[in-house]
């Protein structure tokens, strides 16, 4: 279907949980960590009853998120159901990683379209001292069976950190020299812990690229793909993405919903607005009234985001609470 703003919205966002075992510093606590209980998540009956009324409304890519989905239980199962709805033609799911060597074949197996791997840094320390565990090892053997597995579709996705991680942007790049991955830099989103850094803008690592490595040149991209923008650079197998969300913000061509843990469905992520869908499940909603609010809650999403403007419609809560 189309917002009033006649974008055509595809693409939802699942979040399975909100529980994650790292504590990267720009999107988790260190301490205090507040868990959704079990009872007030969705289960998998209620996603994907929810899912098959997004295909309904012409939703046809499905990303599971967290926190960490791997930690939910029995999350293969999940995928292969999703992948059964008519209209649902991908889904995909983005991980630490951290799980990724003993899920990899599963995950194959129950036909994920796409793994978006969470990869902040090449350099271990680095790596500790961000997500605030020493889990490098797991995360990269996570990466090579995949690899050795021939799956074709992963991303890999960084968010440059000045001072923090911004050292690595080249090695990182290089992974997509011999490797066929996307190596994609996420522009700092201020959301929750992320307002205590300072972000790398995107015009800067495009530049430092183009300097090191020869020209980026711009691959044509299905519009499922979501905001991301694709390179090709000279001899290199993989591509090069970019998600500038602030500067060049793609809020006119944006195609996606987030549906959280507890069952919220947000129009747009930065704002709080939205619809308790859980709610609509658990109090005998008929679908069509479901359907209708749905509906409803998509052709009333925001025009753009406003992250530079402060404003009271703003979402208080951490990036891990909102689907990621």
């Amino acid at each position: 279907m189309t917002d009033k703003f006649n974008r055509k919205i595809e693409y939802a966002r699942i979040s399975v949980t909100d529980r994650c075992n790292l504590r990267c510093r720009y999107c988790m606590p260190e301490n205090g960590v507040e868990k959704i209980s079990h009872a007030d998540i969705l289960t998998y009956e209620e996603i994907i009853h929810v899912a098959k009324i997004f295909a309904r409304l012409g939703i046809k890519k499905i990303r599971l998120t967290g926190g960490e989905p791997l930690l939910r239980k029995n999350i293969c199962k999940l995928i292969a159901a999703l992948k059964s709805i008519a209209g649902i033609e991908i889904v995909t799911l983005t991980t630490n990683g951290v799980l990724l060597k003993s899920f990899a074949q599963d995950l194959i197996s129950a036909g994920i379209d796409g793994i978006n791997l969470s990869l902040d840094t090449l350099d271990e320390k680095i790596f500790e001292n961000l997500t605030r565990r020493n889990f490098f090892l797991k995360v990269i053997e996570g990466l090579q069976i995949l690899l050795d597995l021939n799956f074709s579709n992963v991303k890999i996705n960084c968010v440059p950190l000045r001072g923090v991680n911004d050292c690595d942007i080249l090695k990182l790049v290089a992974l997509a020299k011999n490797y066929p991955v996307k190596v994609r830099f996420i522009e700092l989103m201020p959301i929750g812990c992320a307002e205590n850094f300072c972000g790398v803008p995107t015009s800067e690592i495009f530049n430092l690229i183009e300097k090191n490595c020869g020209s980026l040149a711009q691959v044509e991209k299905n519009s499922l793909c979501g905001p991301a923008k694709y390179f090709k650079l000279k001899n290199f197998v993989g591509q090069i993405g970019f998600i500038d969300a602030l500067k060049h913000k793609f809020c006119g061509d944006c195609n996606r919903i987030r549906l959280t843990a507890e069952g919220f469905l947000k129009p747009c992520l930065n704002f709080g607005t939205g619809l308790d869908v859980k709610n609509l499940l658990r109090s005998n909603f008929s679908d069509e009234e479901i359907f209708s609010a749905i509906e409803q809650t998509i052709y009333n999403k925001p025009r753009e985001h406003l992250f530079n403007k402060k404003n009271n419609l703003r979402d208080g809560r951490k990036m891990y609470q909102v689907g990621g």
